[in-house]
């Protein structure tokens, strides 16, 4: 999953490896559009709905007066239309270069029905505009998109002659656990499917119930979220940090206990669910070995040096909002327990991580050398770390009638960390449009 090297060379004097060049600057262009609409959709639809959402929340001290289908809409663009459109840029990247120029088709296909469904699921879920035929299509959609995806991910299973090999290679614990990842996100787009199909014949708006929505939050978050973070970590953490190898044996346990804990949770098994999910949070960060000495020192090179503090801080997260995920199953009435564990997992863990490695291999995977600015690097992650700590702890006490003043807390964490998105979005932003480019250097 490392960058991929881009060698000089005269094109007039290897013209094979000038084609190579301009077959990696396709993806990387690619890459590029997927990066550009996961920051878009983070930044408005996602983002900023959410503030939104929350500064109605905090004016009305609570959600009687928000439409679910708006929290939702603001969820899918997040996790979809984000996180989503970054993982999946990412895996055709990362898949080798084929000489098939055609196969440039497949992620072109993927992009565009998956840049379309997630923006027709939050036009239904925003406007209500023919909601009943948009959901539907636009899960359809996304659907597709995954099925195209794994298609492309199945074809580079064989060797170049086209015959299957005698002796398969060892998968490595990273790339199960990316896989056990991938295994999730294909549920979640068929159980969003199926319920938005169900939902457009049956339903009276466009938001799934909070009992069906609360499981399928179980699946999107420990059974896609989770894991893929966890694989890329183990994948990339020993390099960046200078720690051990991930310890199979402790990484095994953590995600069998997440898995455990997500089919728990799917059937309502509520408390028993998030202890298995505490247990496998706990475990996770002693496994990727972050709690102990570094090595070496830790490579920051065109980063911030505070990068390895903040990868460590996201584990811290993962605990918070396990455990808090417990509290909410013993004692939650109002929703504002549940609502402070999903945003410590979302934003504390996930969009915590996220804002602290994609500046050290965003920038590579797209062909530019370096970050635009460190110090704007920095500004976000803090940015995020003040804005979620207040919403987390504040979440709890207003909803659940514990302490008035936290509704005025509430808008205060949202600016930090629609702050955050905005400066992480800038950052990204004129990394790529501004950057050095490695493949005009490679062609001279």
């Amino acid at each position: 999953m490392n960058a991929h090297a881009i060698p000089v060379v005269n094109r007039q004097a290897d013209p094979t490896m000038a084609a190579i060049i301009a077959r990696e600057r396709q993806k990387s262009l690619m890459l590029r559009a997927w990066v550009a609409v996961g920051l878009f959709y983070m930044a408005l639809p996602g983002t900023l709905l959410g503030f939104s959402n929350l500064m109605a929340i905090a004016t009305h001290h609570g959600l009687g007066a928000l439409s679910p289908a708006w929290i939702q809409g603001h969820g899918h663009a997040q996790v979809f239309g984000w996180i989503g459109s970054f993982i999946l840029g990412i895996g055709f990247y990362s898949q080798p270069t084929s000489k098939d120029r055609s196969v440039i088709r497949l992620p072109l296909a993927c992009f565009f029905l998956w840049t379309v469904g997630v923006a027709l699921r939050w036009t239904a879920s925003i406007y209500g505009w023919h909601w009943r035929v948009l959901l539907p299509v636009s899960a359809a959609m996304e659907v597709a998109a995954i099925v195209l995806f794994l298609t492309a991910a199945s074809h580079h299973k064989l060797p170049e002659n086209g015959q299957k090999s005698a002796q398969r290679p060892k998968v490595e614990l990273w790339m199960a656990t990316v896989l056990v990842g991938t295994a999730g996100l294909t549920l979640m787009v068929l159980f969003n499917f199926v319920e938005c199909v169900r939902l457009s014949m049956e339903g009276t708006a466009p938001a799934f119930p909070h009992g069906l929505d609360q499981r399928y939050l179980v699946l999107l978050a420990w059974g896609f979220l989770v894991p893929f973070v966890w694989g890329f970590s183990a994948r990339w953490l020993p390099t960046f940090l200078a720690v051990r190898r991930p310890s199979s044996k402790l990484m095994k346990a953590a995600l069998a206990l997440a898995i455990t804990g997500v089919l728990a949770g799917l059937d309502g098994f509520v408390l028993a669910a998030t202890i298995l999910l505490l247990a496998s949070a706990v475990l996770i960060a002693p496994a990727l070995h972050l709690v102990e000495r570094p090595q070496g020192k830790a490579k920051v090179q065109g980063i911030h040096p505070s990068f390895p503090v903040f990868a460590r801080l996201s584990y811290l997260w993962l605990v918070i909002a396990a455990a808090l995920g417990v509290w909410a199953a013993v004692a939650d009435q109002h929703g504002g327990i549940w609502g402070a564990s999903r945003h410590a997992l979302t934003v504390g863990f996930a969009a915590n991580m996220v804002f602290a490695i994609g500046p050290r291999i965003l920038p590579h995977f797209v062909g530019v050398r370096k970050l635009f600015s460190r110090r704007l690097m920095l500004l976000s992650l803090v940015l995020l770390q003040v804005g979620c700590t207040l919403r987390v702890g504040s979440e709890p006490l207003a909803y659940e009638g514990i302490a008035q003043f936290a509704w005025k807390t509430l808008p205060i964490s949202g600016m930090f960390e629609l702050s955050a998105v905005l400066v992480f979005a800038l950052n990204m932003g004129m990394t790529v449009l501004a950057g050095q480019s490695a493949f005009a250097e490679a062609q001279g």
